[in-house]
């Protein structure tokens, strides 16, 4: 059974919450990070439409810092 976008966008979301101020991830890196984590069930446009969700969403945000990173929003206040 194929794991749905969603699934892999939480994954992801968890991904960068974790490693946030430690390491920031590109598109590219959570795509290799979520292929090795759930193997044949998941594909290149799976996780092009995870992070584009998380964009969408709100739940991420795309940064720019010499390459372009998939980060979570600036918290305001």
């Amino acid at each position: 059974m194929a794991v749905s976008i969603e699934q892999i966008a939480d994954a992801m979301y968890e991904l960068v919450k974790e490693y946030k101020g430690r390491k920031k991830y590109t598109a590219r890196e959570l795509t290799q990070e979520m292929m090795e984590r759930f193997g044949s069930e998941c594909s290149r446009s799976t996780c092009k439409e995870a992070v584009r969700l998380l964009v969408e969403s709100g739940r991420c945000v795309y940064t720019y810092k010499g390459s372009s990173y998939v980060e979570l929003p600036e918290e305001e206040g």
